[in-house]
């Protein structure tokens, strides 16, 4: 990888990739590329491609942990480092390491039991990844010194490390925010997602199937949102893995990136009381009209890049015809999905009128149990750390230099282009 990016970097890097615009600059550096994302690229007709390949690829190619099952995650997790597609028993193989590291150190659940129970879910996520800092390889092996070449080393140990603490870190806070108090041990025989779904206290395996598909299809979203660049910026300063994640969390936490699927499902509370039993194409027609003429969104529908139904609704829609075909509220979303594009396109205003993960997550997850909204920005955060610190890992491989943008004021632009 270091000499393909010293090759790039000698041939092309004065080379120029796009320009840049001054709406740009105003609207949050929205299309601006601008950051190397190694483990994933999101293309506007194929949806997210992981190491080049479609979520529909990878659930045909990926070992399952049972026949004609979902992915597991652990096998994201290799192609995302490696950038080649894992065998079973590699798969097998990183399952049986994360489960050795998997244990908490005991620091981490008296700060965690420091916390109200009633504070936010993602409150507590990220001072219980802050509280594994203590652990970090990388943080020590930097202050004993050793050469920048060596960086990803210590940080590939941290990502495996933290990687492998966060299910039990999240079913923690779930058992205590939620249930009981009483912490679940990890089952040896399951794999990292099931054993997630096993620790929050559901051992269907249903739940499990969706954990582990639930795992894989949110693992990584390019670099530019605000969870991944977060995450990245931090590191770029040689913040190990465990500060730089927790950066990426507290992102992640705000009502516009994480919270979306919170919201699909407050609006299909809100269709389901006002319709009652008439679910009609009509009334739920007027609905969206209404909503949309009262100057909201529809929640779920949409996306900044892509103009087609997102590839991990799709698949979320497949496990669902598969396994709760009758669920009435998976017959909502199905009929909206047959209604709100069409309404959307006739606006003349929306580039995308089609569904996003977040329209569907949300439902699957209540089918099985899973109804403390509050707690799925933490399930999110726990499968998008796969692909922030593996790029983080990649990132100090190839040397990626510290992220430094430069920032104009609003007298700049104006002496430049001229008042208004």
């Amino acid at each position: 990888m270091r000499e393909r990016m010293h090759k790039i970097k000698a041939s092309h890097g004065d080379k120029i990739m796009g320009e840049v615009t001054v709406n740009m600059a105003l609207g949050g550096m929205r299309g601006l590329k601008s950051m190397l994302w190694e483990t994933s690229l999101l293309d506007s007709e194929n949806g997210i491609r992981f190491r080049g390949y479609t979520i529909p690829e990878l659930q045909k190619k990926l070992p399952t942990a049972k026949p004609n099952g979902e992915p597991l995650p652990e096998g994201i997790l290799w192609l995302l480092l490696t950038g080649e597609l894992p065998s079973k028993a590699q798969v097998d193989s990183l399952s049986a390491e994360l489960s050795s590291r998997a244990e908490l150190p005991e620091h981490v659940l008296r700060v965690l039991d420091a916390l109200p129970a009633k504070a936010h879910p993602m409150t507590q996520f990220t001072c219980a990844i802050m509280a594994m800092q203590t652990e970090s390889k990388f943080a020590a092996a930097y202050l004993s010194g050793m050469h920048k070449s060596e960086y990803w080393d210590p940080v590939f140990e941290d990502t495996l490390d933290c990687v492998a603490k966060l299910p039990a870190t999240a079913a923690a806070i779930y058992r205590r925010s939620f249930k009981d108090g009483k912490i679940i041990s990890p089952d040896p025989a399951l794999d990292w997602a099931g054993n997630f779904a096993h620790m929050m206290g559901y051992g269907d395996e249903g739940t499990k199937e969706l954990m582990r598909l639930y795992m894989t299809i949110h693992s990584d979203h390019e670099g530019g949102n605000v969870s991944a660049h977060a995450t990245h910026l931090v590191g770029s300063a040689l913040s190990d893995p465990f500060c730089s994640l927790a950066a990426g969390m507290n992102g992640l936490a705000g009502p516009l990136h994480g919270l979306a699927n919170q919201e699909v499902l407050k609006w299909l509370n809100i269709v389901e009381n006002e319709l009652g039993d008439d679910l009609s194409s009509e009334k739920i027609s007027e609905l969206v009209h209404s909503t949309l003429n009262s100057g909201r969104v529809i929640p779920g529908y949409g996306h900044a890049v892509l103009r087609k139904t997102d590839p991990r609704y799709t698949c979320q829609r497949e496990f669902a015809m598969k396994h709760l075909p009758d669920y009435p509220k998976f017959k909502l979303v199905s009929k909206l999905y047959e209604i709100v594009p069409t309404i959307l396109s006739e606006t003349g205003k929306v580039r995308n009128p089609w569904p996003n993960v977040d329209a569907h997550s949300g439902v699957l997850l209540q089918y099985y149990g899973i109804t403390e909204e509050n707690f799925y920005t933490v399930m999110f955060g726990v499968s998008r750390a796969l692909g922030v610190l593996s790029q983080l890992t990649l990132s100090r491989a190839i040397g990626l230099a510290i992220e430094r943008p430069k920032s104009i004021t609003s007298e700049w632009l104006e002496e430049k282009f001229g008042k208004v």
